[in-house]
């Protein structure tokens, strides 16, 4: 990627909003776009586990959460530690406490393993200010000193234990509160020393791990009143060569900033870090670059700040809400070229917005941002993407009290049945409402995938395939609906939970239609195309 190339999207991105798009691909006349599988060129590959998820800390030792919208009555937690402390500034009104987790369920086993191999962020503000109990039994009446959570080994052992069972490399972050502080307030890595050497006890590893969450906001999540971007590197110059020591195979992720590159934050939050400022002070010390990513605040939060932190129901589908991916993307992509040049980017935290998710973020609607998401960023060569939550709150992939997949669950099965690791160009240009993505199909040598998101309300659109295809489209007569359908019939779990045959519909060389809002998989398994012989 250029170093400019954030200017140049916010260039375009200002004549979107003016209503100015690009050319049809096929013409002024709109004559349909003609796709060519067997000659897609290959831009470059993502992580075998680029597909992943979140699982919030608070979620393993039980707390307070975003409440569901459709949830009034919040359970009482019990008069323990397991009652988390709401992030400074935040309205308690807000949050229902959850029971930990059961990472034994078997559903919730099945339906993670289904999405594997992945990797499994176990982090979130909440992490930030978790003590980590070295020793049997209950967790302790209160916290100690400096911390605002317990987390037991019988609950970090469920963790591990799950990571196995679904194949999902554990990434975390450390606790960073002033319980980790000496008495001059630097991070010291007495407890994350007890963390790592338990995990290693029980067969467990971490994979990936930030130094905290969201350094951006790190008063928000816990850290001294005061911190600013000189303690984030005289942390970091402790932190990394006792990773290094420590957990030598860990890949050391950074810096993990939120709430930049468009506006999420009202300008009058205190203690908003940059990541610019993060950067010079920590030096070229991270092995891949991290970022959280989300387009809007959900309408929990709407009281943090104006419009501009907010989205609607009805600009869920248009390219401006689309585009807010690929503005973030750049200005991070751009920090990395500055300061961790060559270091590949991962998003290690995304939905469609902070604060628990929007009303439709369960619904067949946020599907359209969702895997338009997926698409583009692996066109920009992210490697990995993790989603916030699997099962927690209204953007969990699950609902969270029973567990029954949600329509992005559906679109996530699909990305990782049919899209495999090499990124091919589509050889068309998205725009006027139809984007389009392409993969080598997973599986099959020299096949071809290709993502087609036609987010026109109103209108069908049309693709030329010169090959015979089998289709998978997603659909539904009602976009709120937290039900989809597969090529007409609705997707749900079987007897004993048995994921159905996702099959896919032959259709002939030709002109294909894909009707107004909806979302197709295309699967060319005899493309024979040279970039995807080598595909597994």
């Amino acid at each position: 990627m250029s170093k400019n190339r954030y200017s140049k999207f916010c260039a375009a991105a200002a004549l979107a909003m003016l209503g100015i798009t690009a050319a049809y691909a096929g013409g002024d006349d709109k004559s349909p776009i003609s796709l060519t599988p067997a000659t897609m060129t290959r831009i470059g590959s993502v992580d075998e586990r680029f597909l992943s998820l979140n699982i919030e800390m608070l979620e393993v030792t039980g707390g307070r959460f975003w409440k569901p919208y459709n949830q009034t009555q919040a359970q009482e937690p019990p008069t323990d530690s397991s009652e988390s402390h709401t992030p400074a500034g935040m309205n308690p009104n807000m949050y229902q406490y959850r029971p930990p987790i059961d990472f034994a369920n078997p559903r919730r086993r099945k339906l993670a393993a289904a999405l594997g191999p992945s990797y499994m962020r176990v982090s979130g503000t909440w992490a930030n200010t978790t003590y980590f109990q070295d020793s049997a039994g209950p967790p302790p009446k209160t916290p100690p000193t400096g911390f605002n959570g317990v987390l037991t080994r019988e609950q970090w052992k469920s963790v591990v234990d799950f990571s196995h069972a679904v194949d999902a490399k554990i990434v975390t972050s450390f606790a960073t509160s002033a319980g980790t502080r000496d008495a001059a307030g630097v991070w010291t890595p007495a407890e994350a020393a007890k963390f790592l050497a338990y995990t290693h006890s029980i067969g467990g590893s971490i994979a990936a791990a930030e130094f905290m969450n969201e350094p951006t906001i790190a008063t928000l999540g816990g850290a001294p009143k005061g911190y600013d971007a000189a303690a984030y590197g005289r942390d970091i110059s402790v932190f990394v060569p006792f990773i290094r020591k420590t957990a030598p195979d860990m890949v050391i992720l950074g810096p993990g900033s939120v709430g930049e590159g468009r506006t999420l934050m009202p300008a009058s939050m205190p203690g908003v870090l940059r990541s610019e400022d993060l950067l010079q002070a920590t030096g070229p010390v991270f092995d891949a670059f991290s970022y959280h990513f989300y387009g809007a605040v959900s309408k929990r939060c709407a009281g943090m700040g104006g419009a501009a932190m907010q989205t609607t129901q009805e600009a869920a589908l248009s390219d401006e809400w689309l585009a807010r991916t690929d503005q973030v993307e750049a200005f991070y992509a751009n920090l990395r070229d500055k300061f961790d040049p060559g270091k590949p980017l991962w998003l290690t935290e995304t939905a469609d917005a902070a604060c628990g998710g929007n009303p439709w973020a369960s619904t067949f609607l946020d599907s359209f941002r969702y895997l338009n998401q997926l698409g583009t960023l692996a066109h920009h060569g992210v490697q990995v993407v993790m989603h916030n939550t699997l099962d927690a709150s209204d953007y969990g992939l699950l609902d969270e009290t029973t567990l029954e997949p949600r329509p992005n669950y559906w679109a996530a099965l699909l990305w990782r049945r049919l899209m495999g690791t090499t990124v091919l160009d589509p050889g068309a240009s998205s725009a006027n409402g139809l984007h389009i993505y392409a993969h080598c199909l997973r599986g099959k040598p020299g096949g071809v995938a290709v993502l087609v998101i036609n987010t026109d309300r109103n209108e069908a659109q049309s693709l030329d395939m010169p090959s015979p295809a089998e289709r998978y489209t997603l659909s539904s007569g009602d976009l709120m609906s937290t039900h989809v359908d597969l090529n007409g019939h609705e997707l749900e779990l079987g007897a004993n939970d048995a994921l159905p045959q996702l099959k896919g519909a032959p259709v002939h060389a030709g002109k294909l239609t894909f009707a107004a809002a909806s979302i197709t998989f295309l699967a060319i398994p005899k493309a024979n195309n040279p970039s995807c012989r080598a595909e597994r």
